[in-house]
């Protein structure tokens, strides 16, 4: 009888572990309601998916406040009402790239490393004075980079391994009173580094959305991949 007990208990364990770590929809603020005290959200009908890897000792873009800083290349051909961004490390098991999404070279050749990740954290920042993408490869490693969001633990999130709710999660709404929170076209950037002072490894998913469709959203690490297409 304890046998039994016990083999269920365990069941029921790793059944919590598999179903914690699936990636639900990307919802929207814009037209969320609250039913009976839950909040709905209407998913993102454009949704930007990039699967990438950090190796262990991986040379960062910048170094930030003494944090590793990495940096994913965004470029947003017209102004949106709403931008979500959101990471979750490591890739949840059973999600792979599709034709229509990026990937890493580094993720592609370590696939097969489900174990290895990070406690994210992610910052959205629009760069200043680039509007037409064919300035992006020329102006982008001198650009002035306004931030508009951080977020380090989402609630959202699935949990990572540990239990921990560490990935992230932010979505920002566009104000055009507030030059911070507009979000017109150009060229934005998604940082992405670990909480505490540390390694940046393993996989992960960055995720963009909006609730209207962006034709010609192009994403890249090196900024002089993003080319007027």
């Amino acid at each position: 009888m304890k046998k039994n007990v016990l083999a269920g208990l365990v069941c029921l364990a790793l059944g919590m572990s598999a179903s914690a770590q699936k990636l639900g929809s990307f919802g929207a603020d814009l037209a969320k309601k609250s039913i009976m005290g839950k909040e709905i959200r209407v998913p993102y009908t454009d949704m930007t998916s990039y699967f990438g890897y950090i190796k262990p000792g991986s040379k960062p873009d910048e170094v930030k406040g003494g944090k590793k800083m990495y940096y994913i290349y965004v470029w947003i051909p017209v102004a949106a009402p709403e931008i979500g961004v959101r990471m979750i490390s490591p890739v949840p098991e059973g999600m792979a790239p599709s034709d229509k999404d990026y990937k890493s070279a580094d993720y592609t050749a370590n696939a097969a490393d489900t174990k290895s990740y990070f406690d994210t954290w992610i910052t959205l920042e629009r760069a200043e004075g680039i509007f037409k993408i064919e300035d992006v490869a020329g102006k982008a490693k001198t650009a002035t980079w306004t931030k508009i969001d951080s977020n380090d633990d989402s609630s959202e999130m699935p949990a990572q391994p540990s239990g921990s709710k560490y990935n992230s999660l932010m979505r920002i709404t566009s104000d055009t009173s507030n030059p911070t929170k507009s979000l017109v076209m150009g060229l934005y950037r998604i940082g992405f580094t670990t909480y505490k002072t540390g390694e940046v490894q393993g996989s992960f998913l960055a995720q963009l959305g909006a609730p209207i469709k962006l034709p010609g959203v192009q994403v890249a690490v090196n900024p002089a991949d993003i080319k007027k297409m």
